[in-house]
């Protein structure tokens, strides 16, 4: 506190310290009368300090003694802060609120009479610091910082102390600061005091910190803090993200660990090369461009401090890595010929770890002296090897670099290679931070060739980083371990002695350099001499040796070593040295010694591999190939022969069910029990337990298949030993033992429980087995997709996989495929490992078999741009294989896979090794023939030719030639190919798919710089894999993905397989997918379709209309010649249907070029709907113009009669009037007798003048026939023989009946009925009933309208039949097509008399002017009498002329409401769904009758079921009842405007109003024009009082009619419909009406101009009446397995001569019947035949088929499951 009081009037010498002492109390009487006064009115109050604090001051004022009252005001004020009070209470004063650490000068006044003021100056107490925090700690270094407390802070003290010691003190004017140079990982607490100008110092803050370990600090230096305990994880740097495609520059320490996995997973030679942008760069960029000299500049190089040793990285990664991560580094790092870390140290505890388990998967092959004549080699794991280590150690400083020697002595003069990091290496020269300790090994292995060997012997060689002084440990264990241990020394004070106190089973090598300064020979020779060492133990780099030299005496030394010494240890024998020294083990941890038992327990008991298999994995044997060429004979059926097809196909099916029967006989071995639970085990422990059966099972495998490679290297040197070759071919396949067998059995043992019931406990303990692999595929084990010693995919087992695979990952389960395809051993699996960093099987001993997939990962921010969720890669066994050439089916085989794994990828790597140009063409035969396939199929695969061992820099330009060349092949194998596939049209490979020769090529050098195997992969071979995975990863953002999540990837699979086992692919291939996108278009199109359906028919609706209205009152048309009103009528017709038309084109062109939906799978059928489009527009253009033109015609001949109508009533109306004013005249009132009798003699009068000629009749029949000989006229003069030999009127009358005239055409039908064992008499029968249906339905339509006959009807029911009889599938002759034609239209013509007659009855101008007779009367007798008509008036206008024209505009428009809702049903939505659910009514209702009326009279059947869909569906009738109020709605408010228009316009007279309201409603409602002539004559009503009540009657018309139509039924309602909505669905539905030719399943496909027919289900043939000639028993064969058998048809389209079925497409060619999806699929007809057996043989007057026993078994639930199948339902 610090305090200075000032007194006004006081000496200044005079001070108060304690003014309350010194004043004595007032002495006041207040009861007195006395005044008091003050001794002096110049005296201020004396203050006393009580006491400060941070933000208050506390003070009492002397008591005055006077009488009078005072009070005080207090002002204080600072440089930022002011404030005031007042009080009267003078002994404590508290000013509250004050800013801490801040001067405030008070102001004291007492006021009475007059003032008096005090001042003082008081400073508060500082506040430490606010929020102090540590912002950053390093291992040498703390920094602080904190918030600066409020007040007039001149400075910070901040001290560091530990252990209660201050360490270091610092001050400063900030609020920040950093103690440097403190020790790495110590405590250290913080205290920061607060100090004020005056020199007031504020409490401390405390706060404590700690250093970080070097270990720590390097750590987070790099960005691997949180994997210190959280390890890197595979999956992690396998994940495909924004890095993985681009090649910045590394701009910080954090981003060099991940560059460098980066390119050390691909086995890039340079990626120790790591360096972020920093000073050093940027000094030598400013160098380059500067032009003058500075020498001082190029002195100021940045310290390297700041950079990182390669060998601190490596440490780093390995200390953050998992035991995978280590592992998979350790080898790449070993294929780039660099050493892997032995020793890994933790600079943190000291102690280092023996990486075993990190050099486990180096597999080195390498050829010893003893093997050189023989070519032979020896593979095996580098850990097992019993190699010779030499370790080089320093001890000391010196000033030869270790490393750098040793890259030299393992280099020959050829090519230097950097295996250990040096100080003249990038980076190398960095202070190393966490590395010191670190043991590095590497090899030396011989290739045999004695001028390159440089030691003859493989030797391993160790390297320790740093001084043995310092890493005891690991010096003892080198020791310990090695044959020799060379120490590198210098100086005298090196500690020399240090060698002689340590216990050491190696030789020992001193290796000094004299030409350092510090070297002493003395020293040495003291040394040399405790040791015992010779000259031979002593290497000194003399000073006239240079570095040449030195080397090859190192060289020298070494070799004898290797020669001489007879210690040889393998690094897993190392284990007990370092359990002795204390030395970790890194396969100590639990989780890994757990995993060894386990595959210890399975691999320990494995002697002999084929009958270990036999014995434990019995299900994938011979039993596992015999159901595969028995799933593959069910879909071939090569082997039926003569035997009934079904019957044979039922045989299969029980032989697969006695396979699966076999299998499931079989007990779970131990083995594969012991597998199921390994696997089952969570986290590490599984990974660990499967890598070591990898590493176990290979071992077996090496050793066994290598003998046996051995034995047909030496079999084929003699051509004659064909049959030995074989049985070794097959030895090798059966020797072959890996972890996917293990798998295998796994799924054979869950695809064998699935033919159990589904209760069997045996079977639900086995329903976790596909998720435990799900989960494996996810953790990034690859799976195996082929099997490739069967050639086959259990289809169930990966389908249930890929399942729970997503179920697992859902909703992030969208994923693109990566293929690879090739030769074998041209490095496609390495191409694979190098381009993703993963680890598909590369070894020798085992080629890759059949096909794996693998799921890498893509990071979450790089999905936008692949759109996927992960990436499947598939590697795939080599094609032409020597192992599989020598079978039978190899090319098939390869055929085979090649088109799955081309179908299941978005991008194929063609891999081609260049050396064999014929094995070349072999391949790109194969490959071309999938592609192809995969273009017919619908999919959009890209591929990417891979050329390796080109190493030219000039590759690329030199091969040229060569691409050209390859283009020339690749269209000579597409021209190949498409012939074989009967695809013509094929004839050069960009046919087939978009390729460019220039991009689509990617040349790689060879995989090694150099001869193994101490040959470094090749720089150029890493970086060109990484282009081709820029490339590819940039095409497959780009492309279309044909399996956009893991489902339809599964269901890509299933399909490509199942059309793979089939002998024609493409006609056999069928897929879900496809289903479902074309299904999807066909709804759209469907839409779209009748959307231009129905506005046209609303266009027509109108028109018609119009055409009713036109030269009438009601006429909208300023047009009064009729031929004009059709031309412009003609050119808004064709605008509209243009109109439509284009829209319609427009949304398939929009359609296709939309992302989702798989649209691509469906673009083959682009055209097909393009050209319906366009036939469409031309049926219903056909259509409008001959309504159009019907209804012109039907006017003008109205147009006649109304006008006699008009001139009759214009008659009565003038006699009327001269009647009332001859009445009025006579001034007497008439009753209404006399009226009456008035009236009746005028009507006579009238009627006498009138002329009433009889309407002409029209002969129909005459009219009828003309057109029925001109649309035969082009059939030749028999067809008029014919057509004149028969009475029109005579035909008809009897129901037609087919009888051929001429002897030959009988004899013709019985030897049809022979040999077809069908009666085609009744095939012609049911083609005429058919036609004869449609013609009816039309006649009864056009009578049901009440028009007049018109000849376009006539013309109408020609093209109906001519159009039918087109798609009919039985041969007809003229005799048949002129008896039919004059059959229709001779009943036809009869019925368009009568309704021609009709009409004309109806219309006929006496009857129609005797019909309103008492109408007039009523009208006469209104007038005369002078009555309001205005009511009456407008109730009859509305009845008579409103409320008809109302109720038929709502007939007109209820069709195409009930069609829509209708549609709104999935039902109805497509004729695939269609067809589903019509088979699957049927199978609800289970009754013979419909399945036969179905199979008989198809068409009749399905009419009659729409309909009863309708009626069920408009049951309530309330969805009808509402349309009917929306139209009567609209109705009324049209009629409501009209009133309302006419009433503003200049009405004279009630004629002109209602004139004018029917202008208005001319285009929406058919005014009936007899009713309103009869209405405008006789009427004295005022128009404005009429429309007041025509609006009232317009009102309670519209209550009314919706009365009316609520009590009709609806069936009632769709007899007077104009549009029929049961035949617009009909025709929507039954689409093309073609049938298949053989079992007349009906065509599904979409639009009507599809170029191909085809059904989803076929059926028995036995069901459309077909039988055994020998014994009349139904056939049970279905075409859909006759098209894949050798068996022949006959039929009148192949002259009756014998066809195969498999080239039914040469008869039949716009047909395309696929095989069933599965056997399983046509269930719903087998279990139909099965039931009805019996009653189909007896409707058919047949025997009874003989059902296969397999059909026997389908049960109704299975037939439903079927047609779900068949039709791709979900």
């Amino acid at each position: 506190m610090n305090v200075s009081t000032t007194m006004a009037n006081l000496k200044e010498e005079e001070e108060f310290f304690d003014a309350a002492g010194a004043f004595t109390e007032p002495d006041c009487n207040p009861e007195g009368g006395s005044t008091v006064s003050l001794q002096s009115n110049n005296v201020s109050p004396p203050v006393a300090i009580h006491w400060v604090g941070t933000n208050i001051v506390s003070f009492g004022l002397a008591p005055i003694v006077s009488p009078v009252r005072y009070k005080f005001l207090i002002n204080y004020t600072s440089d930022t802060h002011s404030g005031s009070m007042e009080t009267r209470d003078c002994s404590t004063v508290e000013i509250v609120g004050l800013k801490p650490g801040t001067e405030y000068s008070f102001s004291i006044t007492r006021i009475a009479e007059t003032e008096e003021i005090a001042t003082l100056s008081v400073v508060t107490d500082p506040v430490p610091p606010m929020a102090i925090q540590v912002s950053e700690v390093s291992n040498e270094s703390l920094s602080l910082q904190w918030d600066k407390p409020s007040g007039e802070v001149e400075s910070f003290i901040v001290t560091c102390c530990s252990d209660g010691e201050r360490v270091q003190e610092l001050k400063t004017e900030t609020n920040s600061v950093t103690f440097n140079s403190l020790r790495p990982g110590v405590s250290y607490s913080l205290h920061v005091s607060t100090q004020l100008r005056n020199g007031t110092i504020s409490k401390p803050a405390v706060t404590s910190a700690k250093t970080m370990t070097d270990l720590e600090f390097q750590l987070e230096d790099l960005g691997l803090k949180k994997y210190k305990r959280e390890k890197i994880s595979l999956s992690k740097i396998l994940e495909i993200d924004e890095k993985t495609i681009t090649d910045q520059p590394v701009k910080c320490k954090s981003e060099i660990p991940w560059y460098f996995l980066k390119k050390q997973m691909m086995v890039n030679v340079t990626a120790r090369n790591v360096k972020f942008t920093s000073g050093c760069d940027l000094v030598c960029k400013d160098a380059v461009g500067t032009a003058k000299l500075d020498l001082r500049n190029l002195l100021n190089i940045p310290d390297t401090d700041d950079t990182l040793n390669p060998l601190d990285l490596i440490t780093a990664l390995f200390l953050c890595s998992d035991g995978f991560v280590q592992q998979e580094l350790a080898l790449k790092l070993s294929m780039c010929q660099f050493s892997v870390p032995l020793l890994l140290p933790n600079c943190d505890t000291q102690q280092c770890t023996l990486m075993l388990w990190a050099m486990r998967d180096i597999v080195k092959r390498y050829r010893p002296p003893a093997l050189s004549e023989s070519k032979g080699f020896i593979e095996e794991r580098i850990v097992n090897s019993e190699l010779p280590m030499i370790s080089f150690v320093r001890l000391g400083e010196c000033s030869l670099s270790k490393s750098e020697i040793l890259n030299k002595l393992l280099s020959n003069s050829q090519q230097y290679h950097d295996t250990f990091v040096h100080r003249d290496m990038e980076c190398g020269d960095s202070p190393r931070r966490i590395s010191n300790g670190l043991t590095e090994m590497t090899w030396y292995l011989p290739c045999g060739n004695k001028n390159i060997d440089i030691f003859s012997e493989p030797v391993a060689i160790a390297n320790l980083r740093g001084d043995i002084a310092s890493f005891e440990t690991q010096f003892s264990f080198l020791c310990q371990t090695s044959a020799a241990v060379f120490v590198f020394f210098e100086s005298e004070h090196s500690g020399l002695e240090f060698l002689t106190q340590q216990n050491c089973k190696a030789q020992i090598f001193l290796v000094g350099n004299v030409r350092s300064k510090t070297f002493s020979l003395d020293a040495l020779e003291e040394v040399a001499t405790k040791l015992c060492l010779t000259n031979n133990n002593i290497i000194l780099k003399t000073k006239s040796m240079n570095d040449a030299d030195f080397v090859k005496c190192l060289r020298k030394t070494v070799n004898d070593v290797v020669h001489s010494q007879h210690i040889k240890i393998s690094v897993e024998n190392m284990v007990s040295v370092a359990h002795e020294l204390g030395v970790l083990v890194e396969e100590d941890a639990p989780d890994c010694q757990a995993g060894k038992i386990n595959a210890d327990a399975i691999t320990a008991e494995i002697e002999n591999i084929p009958q270990y298999k036999e014995e434990h994995l019995p299900l994938q044997g011979q039993i596992w190939r015999e159901l595969t060429c028995l799933e593959k004979e069910e879909f071939r059926l090569q082997k039926v022969g003569s035997q009934n097809i079904e019957h044979y196909r039922s045989n299969l099916h029980e032989q697969k069910t006695e396979l699966r029967k076999r299998q499931n006989s079989y007990a779970m071995s131990p083995a594969m029990r012991c597998f199921i639970n390994a696997i089952s085990t969570k986290g590490m422990e599984r990974c660990y337990f499967l890598k070591w059966m990898q590493m176990n099972l290979d071992n077996l495998s090496r050793i066994k298949l290598s003998g046996l490679r051995e034995l047909y290297k030496e079999k084929s040197k003699d051509s004659e030993n064909k049959e030995e070759i074989k049985e070794i071919d097959r030895q090798l396949s059966s020797s072959s033992l890996g972890v996917e067998h293990f798998f295998r059995e796994m799924g054979q043992i869950y695809e064998a429980s699935l033919y159990l019931p589904e209760t069997d406990p045996s079977r639900q303990q086995l329903q976790h087995l596909p998720k435990l692999c799900a989960q494996l595929l996810l953790d990034g084990f690859p799976l195996e997709l082929v099997d490739g010693d069967a050639s086959n995919i259990p289809l169930r087992w990966v389908s249930d996989v890929l399942s729970q695979l997503n179920d697992l990952v859902s909703p992030k389960n969208k994923i693109l495929v990566v293929t690879v395809l090739g030769v074998q051993s041209t490095g496609k699996s390495t191409l694979l490992n190098t381009m993703f960093g993963v680890q598909f099987a590369v070894s020798s001993g085992r080629c890759t078999r059949g096909a794996f997939m693998l799921l890498i990962k893509v990071n979450e921010d790089f999905k936008k741009v692949l759109n996927c969720d992960f990436m499947m890669i598939i590697d795939t066994e080599g094609l032409k294989s020597p192992e599989l050439a020598q079978l039978d089916n190899s090319h098939e085989h390869d055929n085979e896979l090649a088109t799955l794994v081309v179908g299941l990828s978005d991008i194929t790597i063609i891999n081609i090794a260049m050396e064999n140009s014929t094995e070349m063409k072999d391949i790109l035969q194969i490959v071309v023939h999938a592609f192809l396939r995969m273009k017919e199929v619908g999919k959009k695969p890209q591929c990417q030719f891979v050329h390796q061992n080109v190493s030219d820099v000039s590759a690329h330009e030199k091969n040229l030639r060569d691409r050209k060349l390859l283009l020339e092949q690749l269209n000579e194998m597409t021209q190949a190919a498409a012939k074989m596939e009967k695809k013509e049209e094929y004839k050069s490979f960009t046919d087939v798919m978009e390729y460019n020769p220039d991009t689509g090529n990617c040349y790689i050098p060879g995989l090694w710089n150099g001869n193994p195997p101490m040959a470094p992969v090749n720089a150029g071979y890493s970086e060109t894999v990484y282009e081709l995975k820029k490339n590819i990863i940039q095409q497959l953002g780009k492309c279309e993905s044909t399996s956009n999540n893991i489902l339809e990837f599964t269901e890509w699979i299933t399909s490509l397989w199942n059309a793979v086992k089939h002998e024609n692919f493409i006609f056999s291939f069928r897929n879900s997918l496809v289903a479902d996108a074309y299904m999807r278009l066909c709804t759209e199109y469907n839409q779209w379709e009748w959307e231009f359906k129905k506005e046209m028919y609303k266009w027509v609706t109108t028109a018609e209309t119009r055409i009713s209205n036109f030269g009438t009152a009601a006429a909208k048309s300023e047009i009064s010649d009729m031929n004009e009103f059709i031309i412009v009528l003609k050119s808004e017709a064709t605008t509209e249907l243009t109109k439509w038309e284009t829209k319609l084109l427009e949304n398939l062109k929009n359609y296709f070029e939309q992302s989702e939906g798989h649209v691509y799978l469906v673009e083959g059928y682009r055209e097909d709907f393009a050209n319906s489009t366009k036939s469409l527009r031309r049926e219903i253009e056909n259509s409008v113009v001959n309504q159009v033109i019907a209804a012109v015609d039907i006017r003008r001949g109205m147009a006649e009669l109304d006008k006699i109508k008009e001139n009759h009533t214009k008659k009565l109306e003038n006699q009327v009037h001269q009647l009332i004013e001859k009445c009025r005249r006579k001034s007497i009132q008439m009753t209404e007798e006399e009226l009456d009798d008035e009236f009746a003699k005028i009507w006579s009068e009238t009627e006498n003048e009138l002329s009433f000629s009889k309407l002409s009749v029209k002969d129909i029949s005459s009219s009828v026939l003309h057109h029925l000989a001109a649309n035969l006229s082009m059939k030749g003069g028999y067809a008029r023989e014919l057509l004149n030999a028969k009475k029109l009127q005579d035909c008809g009358r009897e129901p037609f009946k087919y009888n051929p005239e001429a002897f030959m055409d009988r004899a013709r039908h019985k030897v049809k009925k022979f040999l077809f064992r069908k009666d085609y008499l009744l095939e012609i029968q049911k083609l005429a009933d058919n036609i004869i249906d449609a013609c009816t339905q039309f006649v009864t339509e056009k009578i049901e309208k009440k028009t007049n006959y018109h000849d376009t009807y006539t013309e109408e029911i020609l093209h109906i039949i001519d159009e039918m009889l087109k798609m009919k599938t039985v041969n007809t002759n003229v005799d048949f097509e002129v008896s039919l034609k004059q059959h229709i239209c001779g009943f036809a013509a009869r019925e368009f008399q009568t309704m021609h007659e009709h009409f004309l009855h109806e219309n006929d101008p006496a009857t129609c002017f005797d019909q309103n007779k008492e109408k007039f009367c009523a009208d006469f007798k209104d007038v005369f009498q002078k009555k309001d008509q205005c009511e009456k008036k407008a109730q009859e206008f509305t009845d008579k002329c409103l409320k008809p024209a109302v109720e038929d505009y709502v007939n007109r428009s209820l069709g195409p409401d009930i069609i829509d809702e209708m549609l709104t049903n999935q039902k109805f939505s497509t004729r695939i769904f269609f067809q589903y659910s019509i088979l699957l009514d049927l199978l609800l209702k289970d009754k013979f009758e419909r399945y036969l009326r179905f199979i008989l009279s198809y068409e009749k059947y399905v009419k009659d079921w729409i309909l009863n869909e309708m009626l069920e569906h408009f049951s309530n009738e309330a969805t009808t009842n509402a349309f009917e109020e929306q139209h009567i709605k609209s109705s009324i408010i049209w009629i409501t405007d009209a009133v309302d228009k006419a009433k503003q316009k200049d009405c004279v007279n009630l004629r002109k109003f209602v004139e004018d309201i029917c202008k208005e409603l001319g285009d929406k409602l058919i005014i009936p024009q007899d009713a309103l002539g009869a209405f405008m004559i006789l009427n004295n009503a005022d128009w404005e009082q009429f429309a007041l009540s025509l609006k009232e009657s317009v009102t309670e018309m519209g209550h009314s009619l919706t009365k009316i139509f609520k009590k009709k039924q609806f069936f009632e309602k769709l007899q007077s419909l104009h549009l029929k909505p049961q035949n617009e669905l009909f025709t929507k539905l039954i689409g093309c009406g073609r049938q298949c030719p053989f079992c007349k399943s009906p065509c599904e496909a979409g639009g009507k101009e599809h170029t191909e027919h085809w059904a989803s289900l076929h059926r028995p043939t036995g069901l459309g009446s077909y039988r055994f000639v020998s014994s009349s028993k139904l056939v049970t064969n279905i075409c859909s397995s006759l098209v894949i058998t050798d068996r022949n048809f006959r039929c009148h389209e192949t002259n009756y001569t014998s066809h195969p079925y498999k080239l039914y497409k040469k008869i039949f060619r716009a047909w395309k019947i696929v095989p069933d999806v599965s056997l399983e699929a046509s269930n719903y007809w087998k279990y139909v035949m099965t039931k009805y057996n019996d009653d189909f043989a007896k409707a058919y007057k047949a025997k009874s088929a003989k059902i296969p026993e397999a059909w026997k078994n389908v049960t109704y639930k299975q037939a439903a499951e079927s047609l779900k199948e068949s039709f791709s339902i979900k």
